[in-house]
């Protein structure tokens, strides 16, 4: 059986984007730095510098990383609890619920703390991979949402609900 090769640098990746992902959540993508992140996790600067090259490349990946957790914690599990509709959507909800107040990131939901930053800077939004934004919301929630019903007059209270819960 051939053994799989791991991408070089990979196992160091992750160990700098799980605190990056909590650090953003406080200090914001702007606070993110090279040097900041070395000090947070003990690593050389020059070795987090050369994973990642550029702030906005640590900046990309760390939304990367927050997405994919978003993912895991919250919406694999209610995409696998129950019937689509009705009782996905109320797994969803309470996925997030128990995702924040876990504080899985100490500033609560990732693109909740992240989302008037992630709105107003012009590259990132752009080239940032896709996650519960506001804008994504309707889209992610289709898997969710009753038959029959759309999801674009509810979106925005869920994201009310969502902010305030963030918050609290």
């Amino acid at each position: 059986m051939e053994r799989r090769q791991r991408a070089p640098g990979e196992r160091s990746r992750r160990r700098i984007l799980g605190p990056a992902a909590r650090l953003a959540t406080i200090e914001e993508l702007e606070g993110l730095s090279i040097g900041r992140l070395a000090e947070a996790t003990g690593m050389p600067k020059s070795s987090v510098y050369v994973l990642f090259g550029s702030k906005e490349e640590l900046q990309l990946a760390t939304v990367d990383a927050a997405r994919a957790s978003f993912v895991e914690e919250v919406v694999s599990p209610a995409l696998h609890s129950g019937r689509p509709g009705r009782e996905r959507l109320a797994a969803l909800c309470e996925g997030f619920l128990s995702y924040v107040e876990r504080r899985v990131f100490p500033g609560g939901c990732f693109f909740v703390a992240t989302a008037a930053e992630l709105g107003a800077r012009p590259g990132i939004p752009a080239s940032c991979p896709p996650g519960p934004t506001r804008r994504s919301w309707p889209s992610s929630c289709r898997p969710f949402w009753p038959a029959g019903l759309s999801p674009r007059g509810w979106v925005p209270e869920l994201s009310g609900v969502a902010s305030v819960a963030n918050w609290t």
